[in-house]
């Protein structure tokens, strides 16, 4: 084989394994914000905020245990959930209250959230910015082929497939997720059964939030950690959410692959114009599939 086509497809298999990598990532935070957009028909604009915070609190955690891979994998599961908790006292004291009034009432608000979010950030963490390094057993690569494989991108194509079975879990196989569907088409009539939808959609809300926490404490160690890191994320999830159709995970999941693999590639074909190819991508198909790739849940 011809060392110049030999080194042309050694890059470009990387360059898919580094997309792939980012896929999981868009992918765990853009279910999160269509979990909630599809039952709570909320645009929760302070999802990229809670994201942000996830990446702050596990550089916090990591360090407070001392670093290393225990302190990382705690930060994996202790991050999200302080998310969760904190999308809870959002959502029960003050979201809960907006649930009748129009939708541009509930981007406001979730945009005024976002605003707060950003200001606790700046007044815990300062306006510097952070990086957390990989523990040990995820820095360098695996020989394979004569491929240098990442082991944090390896480690990250194994979290995303379980995210996406546990959600389909979730929503198919469990009570919560089939009265979520219920809610989702007819929130009056499951109320109607003596269901209380508050604290269903106080849950439905937990889990998406706790979805950005999770990919905020999964990029941490890939990025700097500074503020205004949630804009990029929340334009990129809003995207792939309206690219694979509103409220549908499945399409997240599809429109996650399609932008992170043009992004990867993109910097492989051109790389001064890298940038361009995801949102052209968007623009694609939605020219050929304006209501998004699979069914919408509006």
């Amino acid at each position: 084989m011809h060392p110049a086509i030999h080194l042309t497809l050694v890059s470009l298999i990387q360059q898919v394994l580094v997309g792939l990598g980012k896929t999981t990532t868009l992918f765990i935070v853009s279910s999160g914000l269509t979990l909630v957009l599809g039952v709570l028909r909320i645009p929760n604009i302070s999802h990229g905020a809670l994201y942000m915070v996830g990446a702050f609190l596990a550089y916090s955690i990591t360090r407070m245990l001392g670093g290393g891979a225990a302190g990382f994998f705690a930060s994996l599961l202790l991050a999200p959930l302080a998310v969760a908790f904190l999308s809870l006292l959002a959502e029960r004291f003050l979201l809960s209250r907006l649930y009748e009034r129009d939708h541009l009432m509930l981007l406001l608000f979730t945009f005024a959230l976002a605003l707060i979010f950003d200001d606790l950030v700046k007044i815990v963490w300062g306006s510097g910015y952070r990086s957390l390094p990989l523990p040990a057993m995820f820095q360098g690569s695996f020989s394979f082929l004569g491929l240098a494989l990442p082991r944090y991108s390896l480690f990250l194509l194994c979290v995303g497939p379980l995210v996406a079975i546990g959600l389909w879990f979730l929503i198919n196989r469990t009570k919560i997720g089939k009265i979520s569907r219920a809610a989702a088409v007819h929130r009056e009539m499951v109320g109607a059964v003596g269901i209380n939808v508050g604290w269903v959609f106080a849950a439905v809300f937990m889990i998406g939030c706790f979805l950005a926490g999770l990919g905020g404490a999964l990029v941490a160690p890939t990025q700097s950690i500074s503020q205004g890191m949630d804009a990029s994320i929340i334009i990129e999830a809003f995207l792939i959410v309206i690219m694979g159709g509103l409220g549908n995970v499945w399409g997240a999941l599809l429109g996650s692959l399609i932008f992170g693999l043009t992004d990867s590639l993109g910097v492989l074909i051109l790389p001064q114009f890298s940038i361009v190819f995801p949102y052209a991508a968007v623009i694609v198909v939605l020219l050929l599939r304006p209501s998004g790739l699979l069914k919408s849940a509006w």
